[in-house]
Formats: C-alpha cells, sequence, structure tokens
C-alpha cells in the first residue's frame, strides 16, 4: 500500500510543525508549504522545519500561498489525498496595524489554495478558522451551530471570510471541506506573540507581564497535543454531501446545501486568566511582577467551546489538564533558551 501524501501549509508554525511531525509519525509523506516569514523569529520556524526534514518523507517547500500557481503546480505534482490549511497571517491585535498583510495571506492565500482544490480535488480539504469567529457571541459554550456574524478583530473578519468562500466552493464544486475553529493553543514551540511565551520570557527576565481587562478574562485553552490529535482524526471523517446524506444530529454543523461542516477543538473548560498565570508562577517557580491593564481593541473577555461535535465525530476530546500543558511548554522554553 503506498504512502498517503498530506499537503500541510503552514508547515512551519507552531500548529502546522506539530501536526505535520504527527502525520509523519503515521506513516503519511508531507508536502511542506511555509513563506517563513518575519512576524516572529525566522530562527523559530527554521528550527521546526529542520526538524521536520529529519524525516525522509517530509518535503519542505518555501513560498508564500498568493504567489499565483504555486499551490496548483503542487497540488498538480503531489496530488494530496489530504490538505490540511494551516498557514495564515496570525494575531488579532496585529491585525489592527496591518491589514492588508491579513488580506493577501489570509484571503488571496486561501483563494489560491481553494482553486488549486477545484484542480486537483483532494479526498479532504481542512481549514483552519478561529474561535475568534464568534465574536461578540455571549451564549456560551460556543457551538458550531451559533450565529457568527459580529466579528471583533480583522483577523477574525479574515477567517470568517474563508468559512464563507470555502463554502461556496463546497457547495459548487463538490469539494468536502471541514473547517476547525481553534481555541487559544498552547505549548512547547508555540508563538512569541502569544500569553504563555510572553508571561514565561517576562518572569524569567525579571520583568512585569501585562494583564489585559484588569485579570477579568477567561479563556478556553488548547493543548497543542490535544489539539494536533483532533486535526488528524479528522481527515478520515469526510463531510458528506447533503443529498446523499439525510439523518443529521442537532449538534452538527453540516451544510444543508454542500459537504461542509465547522467543528470547535478546544479543552471545553474556560480557565481564569489569573488562574493561568498562577499556573505560568508555578511552573517556573517565581512570582510574576504585574501591569494591569484595560481590555485591548478587538479582544472580547472570554472563549469557552462545547467539544461536543469533535467528541460525536472522533470520540475524543481535549483533555490536557492547564498545569500539565504549562509545565511542558515551560520545560520546552527552559531547554531552548538555555534559561
Amino acid at each position: 500500500m503506498s504512502k498517503r501524501t498530506a499537503l500541510v501549509t503552514g508547515s512551519a508554525g507552531f500548529i502546522g510543525f506539530h501536526t505535520a511531525k504527527q502525520l509523519l509519525a503515521n506513516g503519511w509523506s508531507v508536502i511542506g508549504l511555509d513563506a517563513l516569514t518575519d512576524y516572529y523569529d525566522v530562527t523559530l520556524k527554521e528550527r521546526r522545519h529542520a526538524i521536520l526534514a529529519k524525516n525522509s518523507n517530509f518535503d519542505a517547500i518555501v513560498g508564500r500561498l498568493e504567489q499565483p500557481n504555486l499551490l496548483l503546480e503542487l497540488f498538480k505534482n503531489h496530488r494530496p489525498s489530504a490538505v490540511i490549511h494551516l498557514a495564515a497571517q496570525a494575531g488579532v491585535r496585529f491585525s489592527i496595524d496591518d491589514p492588508r498583510s491579513y488580506v493577501q495571506a489570509n484571503l488571496v492565500g486561501s483563494l489560491e489554495l481553494l482553486e488549486a482544490a477545484r484542480a486537483f480535488p483532494p479526498a479532504h480539504l481542512l481549514l483552519a478558522s478561529t474561535s475568534s469567529v464568534y465574536g461578540a457571541n455571549t451564549e456560551m459554550p460556543y457551538a458550531e451551530t451559533n450565529k457568527t456574524d459580529a466579528q471583533m478583530s480583522f483577523y477574525a473578519a479574515t477567517k470568517k471570510a474563508n468559512e464563507v468562500m470555502a463554502h461556496s466552493y463546497a457547495h459548487l464544486y463538490g469539494l468536502p471541506i471541514t473547517m476547525f475553529r481553534f481555541f487559544t493553543v498552547y505549548g512547547p514551540w508555540g508563538r512569541p506573540d502569544m500569553a504563555l511565551f510572553k508571561f514565561t520570557k517576562a518572569i524569567l527576565e525579571d520583568q512585569p507581564i501585562d494583564i489585559y481587562n484588569h485579570g477579568d478574562m477567561s479563556r478556553d485553552f488548547t493543548y497543542i497535543d490535544d489539539l494536533v490529535s483532533g486535526i488528524v482524526s479528522l481527515i478520515d471523517v469526510v463531510p458528506p454531501n447533503p443529498e446523499c446524506h439525510q439523518s443529521q444530529s442537532k449538534i452538527d454543523s453540516l451544510s444543508k446545501v454542500a459537504p461542509w461542516r465547522a467543528i470547535n477543538i478546544g479543552n471545553g473548560q474556560p480557565v481564569k486568566l489569573m488562574a493561568f498565570i498562577d499556573a505560568v508562577e508555578k511552573a517556573i517557580g517565581i512570582k510574576a511582577k504585574k501591569n494591569f491593564m484595560p481590555m485591548q481593541p478587538g479582544d472580547v473577555p472570554a472563549t469557552w467551546a462545547s467539544a461536543n461535535l469533535l467528541d460525536g465525530l472522533t470520540g475524543s476530546r481535549p483533555q490536557t489538564p492547564i498545569i500539565e500543558g504549562v509545565g511542558k511548554f515551560v520545560e520546552w522554553y527552559r531547554e531552548f533558551y538555555a534559561v
């Protein structure tokens, strides 16, 4: 039996690296596409790719999603059976400063991917969205069937656009598409712009940490290994064509007119920000100097995922306790930066 081939975009990114690593461990051949942009330390991205490159079944391609015909050629040459689209310009706050970079990477880049998939259809196309699409919605826990029409940041708006763009291609061309709505992912090899990385760095350097909304926030933190397990387990859970699939549970987000669904990947257990900081302090063994700040533009006070659909489709849900996940990150950080 020949190896299955997956295309992972954003393979040098935090989530893409871990996803590609797991697929390789499972015996897949992986084509990794990444632009190695300087949004954060490129060395970190290069180190991730170097680890993946130790496996002969990994093929790294450096290039931008929005480069005309790049994805088309990759699909034509490799014919991936699964495409996991994780590349994007990330970050809620940076989208206020540089919205055009989000248009290029998240909108134009995703269009190029959809066009390539239309020309050379994979068995399943899986695209990253975000919990930020729930925006101003206060009905919690967030269920995939909730309305998502009040985004609070331009980043979230581009991800909502990705969802509806993908739905139109699923309907028009019969492409089976799953959208992942990720909830505050953390863990080893994480992004330097994320709270856990910034908190750990600041505490170890005896610098104060900025705590927004005066600490009155909560997040549904999701450990990276749990997230990757959810992604990989969903590859073979292909959304059916609604014309051939009449039965649908009340919690399923399946479209009535396309082989498309959205799925939360989150712990389903929101953690107060101050409790999260306490876990970081315990893992490091140092109390943080705290700088309490007002809420940042584009942010929301709380997120909380319903993991019922993920559990119903795969039989599992994220469950790593915050103290364990934070401890693993701090252990990685100390080793990587020799502190």
